[in-house]
Order: C-alpha cells, then sequence, then structure tokens
C-alpha cells in the first residue's frame, strides 16, 4: 500500500506544476496587453515593456510560491 502511495506522489506534483508554463506565459501576455493598451489610453512610450517586466517577476514569484507548495 506504500508503495502506491509512493508512486502517486511524484505524479500528483508533475500534474500540479504541468499547468505553470501556460500560467506563466499567460501572465507575461495579458502583462503586455494591458501596457499596450496603457500606451494608447495615455499616449506614452514606455509602459509596455514596463507593466510587461512587472508581469515578469509576478508569474516567476507565483511559479516560486506554487513550488513551495507543492513540496511541503
Amino acid at each position: 500500500m506504500t508503495n502506491k502511495k509512493s508512486q502517486k506522489k511524484p505524479l500528483n506534483k508533475a500534474i500540479a506544476l504541468s499547468g505553470a508554463g501556460l500560467q506563466m506565459g499567460l501572465t507575461i501576455y495579458l502583462g503586455f496587453l494591458l501596457g499596450k493598451w496603457l500606451d494608447k489610453v495615455f499616449e506614452l512610450n514606455y509602459l509596455t515593456e514596463t507593466i510587461t517586466l512587472l508581469a515578469i517577476f509576478l508569474a516567476m514569484y507565483a511559479l516560486i510560491k506554487q513550488a513551495n507548495k507543492i513540496n511541503e
């Protein structure tokens, strides 16, 4: 019985992290779209890069937090 339980644990971790790439990509893309929209609304030229960079940091933070939660 413990053999089956130990086999399922790595599989569950893999399943839990399988959507991490999609989540990161979606967060970064939505940040890019938000920055592009804000650039157009406020007629500025730097918000796209700034918001995209913040979205990258947010996606990395979320991934690290999710990985730490799974490994506990």
